[in-house]
């Protein structure tokens, strides 16, 4: 399962007042781990920047001057987006700039049946306390050091983290990789082989172990094959045993 975490900065809290989207960072997780994948892109918002908004995150007007339009990078930025579930704290407040700046350029909206918002998830797991991303991230024991400031990239690779811990996935992968690491120790470092609770059904018929060692017998007076045949015994269907004769399992 392929999802996206996300994050934004803006020049403010409300893209219908005229705040922009200044910076989009997104990480890919597939199956509940990170990728490796990234997407981030610095925007200008074709507007400066207010004080309240840079001393969150730091990003300039004269800094964002320079950068790409939304225009310019909608196709790659929705190219990796693809069909993929987008992971957002807080998500009602960043795809409503996302879709802002979308609709500025006539381009369909990304609808929010495909959010997931962990910022609803984690009040639901812990109700009464605080639930910011960096509350997640102590209350996970996840290093979130270098967030100095707000940063597009650096909070979606926090998120993830956190957002594995939310539903439980890391934990589920501690306690399978836990029980793999029992099987090895009790088999002195090796995978112990599996053994079915019942043995199957023999597929040969005893004429066709007779004709078997009828042809042993033709191999000389001291065939290697003898070595090989031992009384086995097996079921048939409807639960009653026979014993004969036949080759040893190799290994």
């Amino acid at each position: 399962m392929r999802e996206i975490v996300l994050d934004t900065e803006t020049t403010g809290l409300d893209p219908l007042r005229g705040d922009r989207l200044v910076e989009i960072g997104c990480v890919e997780i597939f199956n509940r781990m990170p990728t490796g994948q990234s997407f981030h892109r610095h925007i200008n918002p074709e507007r400066d920047m207010p004080a309240e908004a840079f001393a969150v995150h730091g990003l300039s007007t004269e800094f964002l001057a320079s950068k790409p339009l939304f225009s310019e990078v909608v196709d790659e930025f929705l190219e990796f987006l693809a069909d993929a579930p987008l992971v957002i704290h807080n998500a009602s407040f960043d795809i409503s700039f996302i879709n802002a700046e979308l609709d500025r350029i006539k381009r369909p909206a990304i609808p929010r049946e495909r959010l997931v918002d962990t910022l609803l998830l984690a009040r639901r797991k812990h109700p009464g306390v605080s639930n910011r991303l960096d509350d997640l991230c102590s209350r996970y024991a996840i290093d979130n050091s270098r967030r100095t400031k707000h940063g597009a990239l650096l909070d979606a690779e926090l998120l993830a983290e956190v957002y594995i811990d939310l539903i439980g996935a890391r934990q589920s992968q501690l306690i399978l990789a836990a029980e793999t690491r029992e099987i090895r120790i009790g088999a002195s470092g090796e995978m112990p082989r599996r053994q079915r609770p019942l043995p199957l059904a023999p597929r040969i018929t005893d004429a066709d172990r007779e004709a078997h060692r009828a042809f042993i017998a033709t191999l000389g007076e001291k065939p290697i094959w003898n070595e090989f045949l031992v009384p086995t015994a097996w079921s048939r269907p409807g639960g009653r045993s026979q014993v004969g004769l036949d080759h040893a399992p190799n290994g």
